[in-house]
């Protein structure tokens, strides 16, 4: 048997901060697990995203430390058109999280755009600009 990518995680500091930035992108995830050490949704597709906290990672890799200088993982979300690709930006950037690229429309054909989660983990959304 072949290994297959089956899911993505993430280290997170504050879990609510984290899966209420990733609600707003359409992911279900339940309110108790606001308060959980780890948590999962399932994507389409049948892959899975992953959060666990700092302390949850600390509890079995006592040498871990949080990353330093520069992205590691970018997560990009499929937005059904360039409109939602802006209106998506834009009601991230006013819920209080941090632009980092305003929407674009980007030389390989889609309008894109890039925001940071709590943990400052770049997740681009985009769309085709046609």
């Amino acid at each position: 048997m072949t290994p297959r990518l089956d899911a993505i995680g993430l280290v997170v500091s504050d879990m609510a901060a984290s899966l209420s930035f990733y609600r707003r992108l359409g992911l279900d995830l339940p309110a108790e697990a606001d308060s959980a050490p780890h948590a999962e949704a399932s994507l389409p597709g049948g892959s899975r995203i992953l959060w666990d906290t700092e302390e949850t990672v600390r509890s079995y890799d006592p040498g871990w430390t949080r990353p330093d200088g520069g992205e590691r993982i970018g997560l990009a979300f499929l937005c059904d058109s360039a409109a939602e690709v802006d209106a998506t930006y834009e009601a991230l950037v006013k819920a209080g999280y941090r632009g980092h690229l305003k929407p674009w429309d980007a030389v390989w054909g889609q309008r894109y755009a890039v925001v940071l989660d709590p943990d400052g983990c770049a997740v681009s959304l985009f769309a085709s600009a046609a």
